[in-house]
């Protein structure tokens, strides 16, 4: 068995794209493998800033010969048919196929014959497959290249069994094509010239020592080791980012942790400018103090190691610190000069969407929407609800808004603070745009809650009133999100309230269904299940909905839950049967069956036991008791098993009798679809 290396090394790959490059690089060239009748044992992608590496174990170095059949179209089929099956072949003449009769008639049929061989001759078709193939969420060509790739390529190490296969890619254009070697090149900067690689062991090797970690993982653990060693000595606390430790380990091929610091004169700054400025735009992980407030300390990860210990480099990061945080703390003093009911006027002259008017626009339907929504919701200030709505999105014409984007909400939080307004007014601007994913924490407070609602509710109803709805693939205006927003946020938050007069649109209500199982499931609840809630329509309550779905899910669990769906089963498969024959049934089996031709002891006892279900559900409902309105089903199942096992429904030669008992299999459905529609679950 031999070991197949190939390594990809080009200009600098986009951190966010490496991983999945990796990935794709893998299963490309396991997939072109397995075309070619190849295989392998394993199989470990690699990728660092400047290399993507693959290594396959386990590879013959012979392949067998492969013998497959391809079947073609029936004997005396038309002429195109049969030399296009030929040409698919590679067949000259049917001579060479054979008749085989299929039990659906005769067919031609070819048996081809691969010839094995070395397995290095099919290797190069494989691979260049694979580069061709490789997606990139962006690529690009350089110079007069026709090849699409993420950046320049360098050199292509291709090795199997120790010897560089023979094989090219070609760039296209005027550019010389990149041939199949076993030279690399270690660090850009730490390491001088090429050097040639015998296997992967050699290569990981000589790559280490031409510092170059190779593996993603030991880079991630070399980072927070050092970080935390650092933070450590410096008493401070690291704050570990999962994230930003992919990234930065994306960023570097020989990580060095160092240390910096923040400018005393800058710490008044809020402490999201300052997250903001060093983790987003410069990659730097911040720290924590005994408090547990934001330290003057952050960690810097260096792609290079440094004669002085690293002084020079920390010293620049600090410089680039200094002056993105002298920029923050002026905006910071400026903004805070002119007050936020003053920079309303400033949002007529932004634009939200060319079809849906300005900003200021936007605020005035939020404004209605909130005073509205606050109805709902106990304790919920009118006064404070109106003056929040108002000053949202006041911070979008702030100097520090127009620095830091991902502050919005956040300055207006402190802005308003610092006019001493309301504190229940400056929590519900900064937890307006919450919750931004699954992790974010929700509003809790009213007037937050009707504010996040208000302009949640707004993007959705003007979007979708425009034709801007999410598709398959696409989601500009982050639809799914608010959606799923506004779910968490009434769920969260017990909040009894009714969504149908704020979305309208019927259309808009079956996209909250959606979402709502999408997250449903994620939380273990069966899809059936919710179906079979959302199906009755009518229910706009989310609360009221997810209690229903709790106490269905949790009856069928139960022995009782079980028998009643297959008693509702038997009882409705009868009567959609008999409704596909009578298209006019459904009207005719309305209502209650007629008590006086209930003629044997099971009807009567089936009809008694509905109308029993029945004085006990409604009440139940409307004391929204749910578990106590299944519970009331529980007795059904005897009295069913006993109707099918002693009476039959369809007695042909007495029609008003079969019609009767048709209404009352019918009854059975109807009444146990006013708490769910059974029709929707599995099994």
């Amino acid at each position: 068995m031999a070991e197949l290396l190939l390594e990809l090394l080009s200009e600098e790959i986009p951190a966010r794209m490496q991983a999945r490059a990796a990935e794709d690089l893998k299963r490309l060239i396991c997939e072109g493998l397995k075309g070619a009748g190849i295989g392998f044992e394993t199989a470990r992608a690699f990728v660092t800033p400047r290399r993507l590496a693959l290594v396959v174990d386990g590879i013959p170095a012979v392949r067998d010969d492969v013998s497959e059949e391809k079947r073609g179209p029936r004997v005396g089929a038309p002429d195109p048919a049969i030399q296009g099956f030929l040409k698919g072949a590679g067949l000259a003449s049917l001579d060479q196929a054979e008749k085989r009769d299929t039990g659906k008639g005769e067919f031609w049929f070819a048996v081809i014959t691969k010839k094995g061989g070395p397995t290095a001759d099919a290797l190069p078709v494989v691979i260049d497959g694979a580069l061709k193939a490789l997606p990139w969420p962006k690529s690009m060509k350089w110079g007069s290249s026709t090849l699409q790739w993420v950046r320049p390529l360098q050199s292509i190490v291709a090795l199997f069994d120790g010897k560089v296969l023979k094989g090219e890619v070609s760039p296209g254009g005027k550019m010389a094509p990149i041939a199949f070697g076993a030279t690399t090149r270690g660090h850009r900067f730490l390491s001088k010239g090429t050097f040639e690689v015998s296997n992967f062991a050699d290569y990981q090797e000589k790559l280490r020592a031409a510092h170059v970690v190779l593996d993603a993982g030991e880079r991630k653990n070399i980072i927070l080791d050092g970080a935390r060693k650092l933070c450590a000595d410096a008493q401070v606390t690291l704050n570990e980012d999962e994230g930003l430790l992919d990234e930065v380990a994306g960023l570097t091929e020989w990580p060095v942790p160092m240390l910096g610091a923040i400018d005393a004169q800058f710490m008044d700054v809020p402490p999201e400018v300052l997250i903001v400025s060093m983790k987003v735009h410069l990659r730097f992980f911040t720290t924590s103090g005994a408090d547990g407030k934001l330290a003057n300390r952050f960690v810097l990860v260096a792609n290079n190691v440094a004669r002085d210990g690293g002084k020079t480099i920390v010293a620049g990061n600090e410089r680039v610190l200094r002056g993105r945080l002298a920029d923050a703390k002026f905006f910071w003093d400026q903004d805070r000069k002119i007050t936020l009911e003053s920079r309303v006027p400033g949002l007529e002259k932004i634009v939200f969407h060319a079809n849906l008017g300005t900003q200021a626009q936007r605020v005035d339907r939020i404004v209605a929407l909130a005073a509205e929504i606050a109805k709902s919701i106990d304790g919920a200030d009118a006064a404070a609800v109106a003056q929040a709505a108002r000053l949202c999105k006041a911070d979008l014409v702030t100097g520090m808004v127009g620095e830091f984007p991902e502050l919005q909400g956040v300055m207006g939080r402190y802005y308003a603070l610092g006019e001493k307004l309301p504190a229940a007014v400056a929590d519900a601007i900064g937890d307006h745009y919450a919750p931004a994913g699954p992790n974010d924490r929700c509003p809790t407070a009213p007037v937050s809650i009707a504010i996040a609602l208000a302009d949640k509710l707004d993007a959705l109803t003007s979007f979708w009133s425009i034709g801007e709805k999410p598709t398959g693939s696409r989601d500009p205006f982050a639809l799914r999100r608010a959606a799923l927003g506004v779910i968490r946020i009434v769920v969260e938050n017990r909040l009894r309230l009714s969504l149908r007069p704020f979305l309208k649109d019927d259309d808009l209500l079956a996209f909250f269904a959606e979402r709502l199982k999408v997250q449903m499931r994620e939380k273990g609840v069966r899809h059936d299940v919710v179906d079979a809630v959302v199906s009755l329509g009518g229910e706009d309550d989310l609360v009221r909905l997810l209690a229903r779905v709790e106490a269905l899910q949790a009856f069928l669990g139960t022995e009782a839950g079980k028998n009643l769906l297959t008693a509702y089963g038997r009882a409705a498969n009868i009567v959609r049967a008999e409704e596909k024959k009578d298209k006019g049934l459904a009207a005719k089996i309305a209502g209650a069956p007629d008590v006086a031709l209930l003629e044997q002891a099971e009807e009567k006892s089936v009809a008694s036991a509905l109308d029993e279900v029945a004085r006990r559900v409604k009440p139940a409902l409307d004391a929204e008791n749910f578990a106590g309105a299944m519970e009331a089903f529980a007795g059904l199942r005897g009295p069913i098993d006993a109707l099918f096992d002693k009476v039959t429904v369809n007695v042909t030669d007495r029609p008003e009798i079969r019609l009767n008992r048709l209404k009352l299999l019918n009854r059975i459905r109807a009444t146990m679809d006013t708490v769910a529609d059974f029709s929707k679950i599995e099994g």
